[in-house]
C-alpha cells in the first residue's frame, strides 16, 4: 500500500517492450510532433502576419493552433523520452504538471470551439449583426474568459486529485498522466471528493455540448431557407472545417471516456489516447486550411516571401523594407473567412 505523502514517481504504460518497437514509436512520434508544429506554427504566423485574416474566426484559429501546439507540447516529448531510454518512470510533480497542463489546454480548446461555433451561428442566422456581436472587445473577452476558466478548473481538479490518497500502487495504465487512470489508484473511500468535481466536469461537457447541437440546428436551418444551391453550398463549406474538427474533438475523447468496460484492453486504451491526444492537434491545421482560401493564400504568400528573401540574402541586397514590416489594419469584422 502506498499513498501521496510516500510516493515519488508514477510508471507509465510502455508502447511496447521490444526494443525495436519502441524506437519505432519515437520515430512515429517525432514525425507527428514536427508536423503539428510545423503545421500550427504557420497559421499562427499567417494569421499574425497578414491583415485579411484579422477577423473574429481567424482570432480564435489563432487561439485554437497555440491549445494544439500545447498539447503535442505535454504529452509526445515524455513520450519520446521514455520509448528512447527504454524506461516508463515520471516524477510524482511531473505527472501532476502534465495532468494540469493537459486538462488545461484541452478544457480550453474545448471552450474555444463552442465560442467558434458562435461565430458561425451569428454570421450566418444574424450576419447584420456580426460587427456588432463579434467585436474585437468581445472577441478578446470570450477568448480569455475561456483561457481563464479552463485554468481554474484545471487547478481545481488536479490539486483535488492530487490530494487524495492513493492505495493501488503506482503504475498507471497509459503512456501519459490523465484522471481516469489515476483514479483507478485511489482508496475506495476517497471517490466521494472527487465526485463533485466529475460533476462540474460532465456540466461542463454537456452544456456545451447542447449549445454546438442547437447551434448547428438553427445554423442548418438558415442555410436551408436560403434559394439558390450555390449560396447553400457556400454557407455549408463555411462550417465544415470546424464541423469536421468538432467531430473529431469528441468522437476521439468520448469513445476513449466511455467506451464499454468489456471491449477495455490496454493495447486498445493505448490507441484511443494517442487519438484523442495526439492526433487531432496535428490534423486540425490541415482541416482548417483545407477549405480557407484566404489562409491559403496566406501560407502562399508567406512561402514566396521566405523564398525572396533567401535570394536576396544570397546577394546581399536585402532592403531596408524587409526590417519595418507593419501590420495593416484590420478589414471589417464582418468579412467571412471560412
Amino acid at each position: 500500500m502506498s499513498n501521496s505523502s510516500s510516493l515519488t514517481q508514477f510508471l507509465l504504460l510502455a508502447f511496447s517492450d521490444r526494443r525495436e518497437l519502441q524506437l519505432l514509436h519515437f520515430w512515429l512520434f517525432l514525425a507527428i510532433s514536427l508536423a503539428a508544429l510545423l503545421a500550427n506554427g504557420l497559421i499562427l504566423s499567417a494569421v499574425a502576419c497578414d491583415p485579411h485574416l484579422h477577423t473574429p474566426m481567424g482570432f480564435f484559429l489563432l487561439n485554437l493552433s497555440l491549445t494544439d501546439l500545447g498539447c503535442i507540447c505535454t504529452t509526445v516529448p515524455k513520450a519520446m523520452h521514455n520509448s528512447l531510454r527504454n524506461t516508463t518512470t515520471i516524477s510524482y510533480m511531473g505527472c501532476a504538471a502534465q495532468l494540469f497542463s493537459f486538462m488545461f489546454l484541452i478544457t480550453v480548446e474545448f471552450f474555444l470551439l463552442t465560442i467558434m461555433c458562435y461565430d458561425r451561428y451569428i454570421a450566418i442566422c444574424k450576419p447584420l449583426h456580426y460587427g456588432t456581436l463579434l467585436g474585437s472587445r468581445a472577441c478578446a473577452h470570450m477568448a480569455a474568459a475561456a483561457w481563464a476558466t479552463g485554468f481554474l478548473y484545471s487547478l481545481l481538479h488536479t490539486d483535488n486529485t492530487f490530494s487524495l490518497p492513493l492505495c493501488q500502487g503506482n503504475a498507471l495504465g497509459q503512456f501519459f498522466c490523465e484522471v481516469p487512470q489515476i483514479l483507478k489508484l485511489f482508496c475506495s473511500k476517497s471517490y466521494i471528493r472527487e465526485l463533485g468535481v466529475l460533476l462540474i466536469t460532465a456540466c461542463l461537457v454537456f452544456g456545451c455540448f447542447i449549445f454546438i447541437v442547437l447551434s448547428y440546428v438553427q445554423i442548418f436551418r438558415a442555410v436551408l431557407r436560403i434559394p439558390s444551391q450555390q449560396g447553400q453550398h457556400k454557407a455549408f463549406s463555411t462550417c465544415l472545417p470546424h464541423l469536421a474538427v468538432v467531430s473529431l474533438f469528441l468522437s476521439t475523447g468520448t469513445f476513449a471516456y466511455l467506451k464499454p468496460p468489456s471491449i477495455s484492453s490496454p493495447s486498445l486504451d493505448l490507441a484511443l489516447s494517442v487519438l484523442y491526444s495526439v492526433v487531432p492537434p496535428a490534423l486540425n491545421p490541415f482541416i482548417y486550411s483545407l477549405r480557407n482560401q484566404e489562409l491559403k493564400d496566406a501560407l502562399r504568400k508567406m512561402m514566396i516571401f521566405q523564398e525572396l528573401f533567401r535570394m536576396l540574402f544570397r546577394s546581399n541586397k536585402v532592403p531596408m523594407f524587409w526590417f519595418h514590416f507593419q501590420i495593416q489594419s484590420s478589414p471589417p469584422v464582418h468579412r467571412d473567412i471560412l
